[in-house]
């Protein structure tokens, strides 16, 4: 295993866990389990719980500097494996339907996990400690500053999307809530 790629294992080999349960219920019920079912609300909740912890505790320990909180390259993996298997968790949980408000929140989550595989591309263009703080004069001035410019406007996409995604995702949530609990 490449030691730069751990985390991406990590979370292949969750997502083919996950596609492993998925399978033994639909072998059990004959049938793709139901948004609304009791696995359905399951997976979901538990992917939407790992993409909030994707972004809060990772953005917190960020911008947290002082804080003895663990190595930034540890935090950055742990944001890289709950982006990819919450995402894949609450994909399962669209019973492959894509309507609507969910059909767009599931459309903007597509579109965050694309934006962070080239976020990550950018990340490791700029050379780094093991504690992710760059290394100056590894490249010329000129390529480094280039990398640091692509990482800003990568910035200022990526984290509008995640915030239209979370927004979409609570409404999405509260209308389920509604519809599905409380007007029965």
């Amino acid at each position: 295993m490449l030691r730069g790629y751990k985390e991406l294992w990590f979370a292949f080999l969750a997502c083919v866990l996950i596609t492993g349960l998925y399978g033994a219920v639909i072998f059990w019920t004959k049938a793709i389990p139901v948004a609304s079912d009791l696995f359905g609300h399951s997976i979901g909740i538990l992917g939407f719980i790992l993409m909030l912890l994707t972004e809060t505790l990772y953005s917190l320990r960020k911008r947290s500097r002082s804080a003895a909180w663990g190595k930034m390259s540890a935090w950055l993996q742990f944001h890289i494996f709950t982006g990819i298997v919450g995402p894949y968790m609450v994909l399962i949980h669209t019973s492959w339907k894509f309507n609507g408000l969910a059909g767009a929140t599931t459309l903007l989550t597509l579109i965050i996990v694309v934006s962070g595989f080239i976020g990550r591309y950018i990340f490791t263009r700029i050379p780094r400690t093991l504690d992710g703080l760059e290394i100056e004069g590894t490249l010329s001035q000129e390529a480094l500053k280039r990398a640091r410019q692509l990482m800003s406007l990568w910035h200022t996409v990526h984290i509008p999307i995640g915030v239209a995604l979370f927004i979409s995702a609570f409404i999405h949530m509260g209308a389920a809530l509604y519809y599905a609990t409380f007007l029965k």
